[in-house]
Formats: structure tokens, sequence, C-alpha cells
């Protein structure tokens, strides 16, 4: 295994005390956490160390990119797994065990469903200042484009809409996490994938929920269908919207806005109604820096609502932008 994933072990040996089935597990493989063997039948083993609603979309969509390429069937392994995230892993039928003894596993002859073992509680892992709102905002000014790395300390700052003193603390601690490498010349993104995952993690549990604004409905299905051509001028369209506009690969079902005009400038030209439960959310934009010629959020957000998701078609979607629009971070 790559990672301390002691937890493995214990999770596996809590639910042999419950079920009184004995588990085999491997975790010498390269390409796999582990492999378990339950009754003659071999699971392929993804682990993480917590499962709660900011990284239940990129786990799925992992689990999801392991289902399509293999045979064999899979268990998330986590030391937490929060009561939300262990329903979609059930209905999207991936099997799941937690150090507490909850499990689902299901396929062929393997059938095992324990609830109610007494979770413990998640530990969240991105507590330094890198990872909480000023960090968040310089983070995605650098990943937005490869360019903006290279920028003053002053132009990144205004840009991101934060303090110079901000960006050289969140620089620094970059640094110290081995995410970023200074040389003479320039500036140097290290290990960006995993950098990415950590900013999308934060993203969703500290910024975004910030940046909510309100619910809303379109007026009617003609207005729905319409979406394309509903445009203020202050409109940048992300999630759904703006993954089908990249990649027209899409049809939306969940809308997503950020805009700084004012809640009845947008309902008037976008023929929308508040719903508490509408279709239809309302972001705030963040950013300081324009998107010319487009109106659609900056592809690093519109992927990172995409693959936060968890549902195939959006991740799908995701990956086409990975591969385009977001090709300088792999």
């Amino acid at each position: 295994m790559n990672r301390n994933n002691d937890f493995l072990y214990e999770a596996i040996t809590q639910l042999e005390q419950l079920t009184k089935i004995q588990i085999e597990i491997d975790s010498s493989r390269e390409n796999y956490d582990a492999i378990l063997t339950i009754r003659g039948e071999q699971f392929i083993v993804e682990s993480k160390s917590a499962i709660r609603a900011s990284n239940q979309g990129l786990v799925l969509s992992k689990l999801e990119e392991i289902r399509n390429t293999n045979n064999r069937p899979i268990i998330l392994i986590a030391e937490y797994i929060s009561k939300d995230a262990a329903s979609q892993l059930k209905e999207r039928g991936f099997n799941y065990i937690d150090t507490s003894g909850n499990a689902f596993i299901k396929s062929n002859e393997v059938v095992i469903y324990i609830e109610g073992q007494k979770r413990r509680s998640a530990q969240l892992t991105n507590q330094s200042r890198a990872f909480q709102e000023a960090g968040i905002k310089t983070i995605f000014y650098l990943l937005s484009k490869p360019e903006n790395l290279q920028h003053s300390y002053r132009e990144i700052a205004e840009n991101a809409g934060v303090a110079v003193g901000s960006v050289s603390n969140v620089m620094a601690e970059l640094e110290d996490l081995n995410f970023l490498m200074k040389t003479k010349d320039k500036r140097v993104l290290k290990n960006k994938t995993e950098l990415l995952e950590r900013w999308m993690v934060a993203y969703n549990t500290v910024l975004r929920p910030r940046i909510v604004r309100h619910k809303m409905r379109f007026t009617s299905v003609e207005a729905a269908n319409e979406w394309r051509t509903l445009n203020n001028g202050d409109t940048l369209w992300g999630g759904e919207p703006g993954g089908a506009l990249l990649t027209n690969y899409l049809r939306p079902e969940k809308f997503t806005i950020f805009t700084n005009n004012d809640l009845p400038t947008i309902a008037r030209s976008l023929n929308l109604v508040p719903d508490k439960n509408g279709n239809v959310e309302i972001l705030q934009k963040f950013w300081k820096t324009e998107n010319l010629n487009t109106n659609t959020a900056p592809a690093l957000l519109i992927y990172t609502d995409l693959i936060n998701s968890g549902f195939s078609r959006n991740v799908e979607t995701a990956k086409i932008i990975l591969e385009n629009e977001l090709r300088y971070i792999k």
C-alpha cells in the first residue's frame, strides 16, 4: 500500500468479530490498496480515511472509474463514513466497511449488511491556512491558469481577492506541504493531482457553502429548455450547464450560476422564481479576473461541481474537461 492504511486491518478485524466470517487481506498489491477474500470471492479495496459530503463525489467518481475498468467487485474501506455517504454508496451498488463495523457487501454468494454501529467522529485533514478561505481563493487562482503561478504576490492577491500577507503565508505552506518548489527563475507546482483533490475538498467544505445565495427554478419547462439563450451579461454558468457548454456532452438537470448581480435582476433576466427546493442554485462570484468572450465559469469550478455530484455522466464530462481545458494540471 502507498500510505498508512492501518485502519484497513482494524475494519476487517471488527467485521470478522461481528460476522464470525474469516476474511483474508493482501495489502502487497501495487495497483490496489488491498485485495480482500471473503468466502472465496476476491474484492478490490479502495481506502479513504473519511467519507463525508465534502469528498463524497470524489470518492464515488473514483469507485466508478475502478468499476468501469475491472471485473472484480469493489469494497470501500474507511475509518469514517457518514450516514448519507453510506446511503449513497449502497444506492450506487458499492460495498463498504468502516472501522466501527458498519458494512454493506453484496456480491454473488456474499451478503453482509450491518448498520447501527456507533460511528466515530470525522477528523478533518485540511486544517492549515492553505486550505482555509484565503488559501482556497489563492490556490484557485494558481490552478486556474499555468501562467498565474509566476505572477507577483501583489498581482496574485489582487486577482484572488485576498491580502498580500495571505498569499505569502499560503505560498510558504504549499512549499512545506511539498506542493510548491521555487527555483531561481520560477515557481513550479508539484503533486498537482493531490493538490487539486485537497483543494476540491476544502472548497466544498469551507468556501462553497459561504457563497451560496439562493435556490430558484425556471418559470416554465420552455424557459428551462432555452437556458442557453438566457443571459444578462453577468451570468456565468457552472456545474452541469457549464459542462454542457464546454463539452456539448451533457444535458443539465441541475443549474449552477455564478454572478454578482442582485437576485431580482437574475430572476427577471433568466425567467426564474424563488424556490427553496429549486434546481437552480445562485452563487456569489468570488474571483476578480474576468472570463472574456464566454458565459461559463472557470473550468476548474465546473470540473469540481461535476465531480462532486458523483453521477457517472457528470464525471465523464468532468474527465473531458480535465483532458482539455485543465490538461496542464494532470
